[in-house]
């Protein structure tokens, strides 16, 4: 009887110690919290304001996940995307990093992307408060590899003390008038410079040359066809976007010249290009007024470029489930608004929140509707290939030619085309 008993005990042990495992492996499986700590990598290219703003959400989720410690990289925006690549190479990514528009598809062709298609069933998170376009980017085959966090069409922003003590209309009075156009913003640029001060400047840096899109666009031009599959800048709407610089460089002298590190904080700038989360370094400045106006139009209309820049899980994370808890804390209703004192939130709540519209320093709200709300339905979106790295290189050899005064605009994109061409097929 005795030995009856030591039996069913040694079963009950062996069954105990079996569950106990099986509950153990489904709770790594499910990134349940475990005594032991974790550490999870997050990468963007975010300035140092960016980056206080991340340290503050990221207390805040180590309170609801005490065992979760997240590490913060921040690598250059031209570098991001080579870095990644170097990476995935490595199988050394991330486990949560962001991804702006340009790399989504050679991402997405790499297979890096990990699948988070269960936050839609996700009642909490109401994935129904993100407008549907800013999601269509990260779709694909019914599938949701991202989401979003900033959507901001290109702004002009602009030096206000300029405009008034050259006597000349400010860009919003331009608008206000129909007179807002493409020709009138390099006579405005002319009328404004004088000596070691610029009209305007259409280059956040040497190597981003998107914002002369825009120009292209209002004339009814493109960057590629519509299937992506042949380079279509070299068309007179590209010639004449080219032109238009190298008439601002070379005759005008209303813009600075490739190399020159003349910033519009500096007040030496009167017109400068860039997505509306540049304010938050606008909002630094303190020797001028500075105010945002839309982009000027041409005849087919006007068109701010769309930048567009999300978050992605990476594929090989050790603690996946646990890396979308992260996501999700991130692009929740409390992540995005945060994250709206720099960037044009994806949700619809927080789009019409005061968060948004009334950060300290901002430009008047009026401006802010004009040039980013209004602007959102014209707003395109970055063209973006599986082979953009070598696309993006061919096309700053063009602009490096440009730049020294080496050939004509004309010859410049029929080499961009020549170069471009096959790697597009």
């Amino acid at each position: 009887m005795k030995k009856l008993g030591i039996f069913f005990l040694s079963i009950f042990l062996i069954a105990f110690t079996s569950a106990c495992n099986k509950s153990e492996e489904s709770n790594a499986k499910n990134g349940v919290p475990k005594d032991e700590n974790v550490e999870l990598t997050f990468m963007m290219w975010g300035n140092e304001a960016h980056q206080e703003v991340y340290n503050g959400l990221i207390k805040k989720f180590n309170e609801k996940h005490p065992n979760i410690k997240v590490k913060m990289e921040s690598v250059p925006f031209p570098d991001y995307q080579q870095k990644i690549t170097v990476l995935a190479a490595g199988r050394e990514l991330p486990d949560v990093g962001w991804v702006a528009e340009r790399m989504v598809p050679q991402f997405m062709d790499n297979d890096i992307l990990e699948d988070v298609s269960s936050f839609k069933k996700d009642q909490e998170y109401n994935i129904d408060d993100f407008f549907p376009t800013t999601l269509e980017l990260f779709e694909k085959d019914d599938h949701l590899y991202g989401i979003p966090f900033s959507t901001p069409p290109m702004v002009l922003f602009y030096n206000k003390d300029l405009f008034v003590n050259a006597g000349e209309k400010t860009p919003n009075e331009h608008v206000e008038a129909g007179t807002w156009t493409w020709e009138q913003f390099e006579k405005s640029a002319k009328a404004i410079s004088s000596d070691g001060v610029y009209g305007a400047n259409l280059f956040r840096d040497w190597n981003t040359w998107i914002a002369l899109l825009s120009h292209t666009w209002s004339y009814g031009g493109d960057l590629f066809n519509k299937d992506q599959t042949k380079f279509t800048w070299n068309s007179p709407e590209g010639v004449e976007s080219l032109k238009m610089l190298d008439r601002m460089m070379f005759t005008d002298k209303s813009h600075p010249k490739a190399g020159e590190q003349v910033s519009f904080e500096s007040g030496k700038i009167g017109m400068f290009f860039d997505v509306y989360s540049y304010v938050s370094r606008a909002r630094e400045v303190k020797d001028f007024t500075f105010d945002i106006a839309p982009l000027p139009e041409g005849p087919e209309g006007r068109f701010p470029m769309l930048g567009q820049a999300g978050y992605s899980v990476f594929k090989g994370s050790k603690h996946p489930e646990e890396a979308k808890e992260l996501l999700k804390f991130f692009t929740s209703e409390e992540g995005i608004k945060a994250t709206s004192t720099f960037f044009v939130p994806p949700r619809e709540s927080v789009l019409a929140s005061d968060e948004f519209i009334n950060q300290p320093n901002n430009p008047p709200k009026e401006s802010i509707q004009k040039a980013v709300l209004d602007e959102m339905d014209n707003a395109r979106l970055q063209a973006g290939h599986t082979n953009w790295q070598k696309i993006d290189s061919a096309i700053q050899f063009g602009f490096d030619e440009l730049f020294g005064e080496l050939k004509e605009p004309e010859e410049i994109l029929k080499g961009m085309e020549e170069k471009i061409n096959p790697l597009m097929e």
